[in-house]
C-alpha cells in the first residue's frame, strides 16, 4: 500500500480542553482527521448517521472523486478499462494489483475455467428452493453453502489466494446462471470449456436443448463493460459489509455472502431493478414523462424517481456515459426498439437542464442504463442485482484481502449517542404500564 503523508494535526476544543488530532494525506490528496483516540483522549464519539463523512480504511484498491465525476481502479479511468479490457483481466487487477501480462492471463483463464463447475451435490440445493425463490436469496445461500464443499478457504501464500479467488468468481457465475435457470423451470446448463467468461454465462442463461445460442460479439461486449463498471466503487455499503464481517474473521464465503444480502436492497444492488420497475409503470400510465417529474419534484408526494443522484458523485456519473453507450449499442445491433429507452431519454433530458435537478446534482447515475441493457440481452429484471453481485464480486475479494492483511485491522465496532430513558428500576407486574401507554 502506497505511504500515507502526516500533515500538521487539526485541534478540537470540547469542555474547554484543546485536543490535537493527526491528520493524513492520501496520493490523491484526500486528507483525513484522525479520531481513533478520540473516545480516550477526550471522552467523545463522533457522530455521522450513514457514515457519510467517515474513513474506515486506508485502501488502494478504488479512488473515486465525486466532485470532478472520476473514477480508478488501481489508477487506471473507469473510461479507459471498460473500453480496453476484458472483465476477468480487471478481476486479475483488483485482487493482485496489476494488471496481467499475456502468460497471467492464460493462467488466470485457465483457472476460471477449471473452477467453473460446482459440486453436483449442490444441484440438490436448487432443487428445494421454492419456485418463486429471488435469485439473491439464492446466490447468498449457495455463495456461504460453498465453504462447506471448500472448506480449506484461503490457504498461505499468492498461489491458494489465487485458486480461492478464482474459483468464487467462476462458481458465482455458474450459481447465477442455475438460479436463472430454476425459475424459469428449464434443465440447468453447463459450462463450456471453449467460451470465455462472460461468452460462457451467456451460454449457461440462454442456451437450452430445443434451441441453442450462439452469444452476440456486441452482447458479450456490452457484458464485459457492464461487469466491469460494478467491479468495486470503494466503502459503498455492501463492501463495508463485507470487511465488517471479515473483520471478525469470519471466512471469505461467510462475508461475501453478507455483501450479497447487503446488495440486495433497491437503494443499492437492486436499484437497476427500480428504475426498470419505474419505466415499465411511466410506460403502463400513458408514459407521461412530465407528470411523474412534477410529481418527483412534489415535495408533499412520496413519489420518487430511480435512477437519479448518487451518495458520492456530485457531477455525471463517469459510469452512466459508458452505460448508456452500451444499451444503444445492444439494441442497435439485435435491432431493438424499446419504448423504456424513449422514456429513459426523455427523463435525462428535462433532469439535465431542469434547475430543480440541476442544483441538487440530480444527475443519471450507472443503474439508470444498465437495467435496459440487462432486459435488452434478454436477463430476466430479478436477474438484475445478481448480475451487478458478479461484477462487484472481484472488488469485494479485493476488499477483503486488503482488510485481512491490514496490520492495523481491529474487529469494526462503531459506536452510538444512547437516547433512551435513563435508569429505571422494575416494578411489579401488577403495577406496569400497558406497552402501548407507555409507547
Amino acid at each position: 500500500m502506497s505511504d500515507v503523508k502526516n500533515l500538521a494535526p487539526a485541534t478540537l476544543t470540547l469542555d474547554g480542553k484543546t485536543h490535537e488530532l493527526p491528520v493524513v494525506e492520501g496520493t490523491e490528496r484526500e486528507r483525513g482527521v484522525d479520531i481513533s483516540g478520540l473516545l480516550r483522549d477526550a471522552g467523545a464519539v463522533t457522530l455521522d448517521p450513514g457514515y457519510g463523512n467517515t474513513g474506515s480504511c486506508l485502501s488502494d484498491i478504488t479512488y473515486i472523486d465525486g466532485n470532478k465525476g472520476i473514477l480508478r481502479y488501481r489508477g487506471y479511468p473507469i473510461e479507459e478499462l471498460a473500453e480496453k479490457c476484458y472483465f476477468v483481466e480487471v478481476a486479475y487487477l483488483l485482487i493482485k494489483g496489476n494488471l496481467p501480462d499475456r502468460a497471467e492471463l492464460e493462467r488466470w483463464r485457465g483457472l476460471l475455467t477449471e473452477h467453473s463447475m460446482i459440486h453436483e451435490d449442490m444441484r440438490n440445493f436448487f432443487r428445494g428452493f421454492p419456485e418463486r425463490a429471488h435469485p439473491m436469496a439464492i446466490l447468498s445461500a449457495m455463495v456461504v453453502s460453498l465453504s462447506t464443499f471448500y472448506p480449506e478457504l484461503l490457504g498461505e501464500g499468492p498461489e491458494a489466494v489465487e485458486i480461492t479467488a478464482a474459483r468464487l468468481i467462476s462458481k458465482v457465475r455458474t450459481i447465477a446462471a442455475y438460479s436463472c435457470k430454476k425459475a424459469i423451470g428449464e434443465p440447468y446448463v453447463y459450462p463450456r470449456h471453449g467460451l470465455r467468461y462472460c461468452a460462457n454465462f451467456l451460454h449457461m442463461m440462454f442456451d437450452s436443448p430445443c434451441a441453442d445460442y450462439q452469444p452476440d460479439p456486441v452482447v458479450v461486449k456490452a457484458l464485459e463493460k457492464f461487469l466491469i463498471l460494478h467491479a468495486d466503487h470503494e466503502q459503498n455499503c455492501s463492501t463495508s459489509t463485507v470487511r465488517l464481517v471479515g473483520s471478525s474473521e469470519a471466512n471469505l464465503y461467510a462475508s461475501i455472502s453478507a455483501g450479497v444480502c447487503a446488495l440486495w436492497g433497491k437503494l443499492h444492488g437492486g436499484a437497476n431493478q427500480a428504475v426498470i420497475e419505474m419505466l415499465e409503470q411511466i410506460h403502463a400510465t400513458g408514459g407521461d414523462v412530465e407528470m411523474v417529474v412534477r410529481r418527483a419534484k412534489d415535495k408533499d408526494d412520496p413519489y420518487r424517481l430511480f435512477g437519479f443522484g448518487h451518495r458520492v458523485y456530485k457531477t455525471y456519473d463517469p459510469r452512466a456515459r459508458i452505460a448508456k453507450q452500451m444499451s444503444q449499442d445492444v439494441m442497435g445491433r439485435l435491432g431493438i426498439h424499446d419504448p423504456l429507452l424513449d422514456i429513459a431519454l426523455q427523463l435525462e433530458k428535462i433532469a439535465l437542464e431542469d434547475d430543480y435537478f440541476v442544483s441538487r446534482n440530480l444527475y443519471p447515475n450507472v443503474d439508470f442504463y444498465t437495467g435496459i441493457t440487462l432486459r435488452a440481452m434478454g436477463i430476466p429484471t430479478k436477474m438484475y442485482p445478481v448480475m451487478f453481485a458478479i461484477g462487484r464480486l472481484p472488488g469485494w475479494i479485493a476488499q477483503y484481502l486488503e482488510m485481512r492483511n491490514d496490520p492495523a485491522r481491529k474487529i469494526g465496532r462503531p459506536r452510538q449517542i444512547y437516547v433512551g430513558p435513563t435508569e429505571r428500576h422494575l416494578p411489579p407486574i401488577d403495577e406496569r404500564e400497558p406497552a402501548a401507554a407507555a409507547t
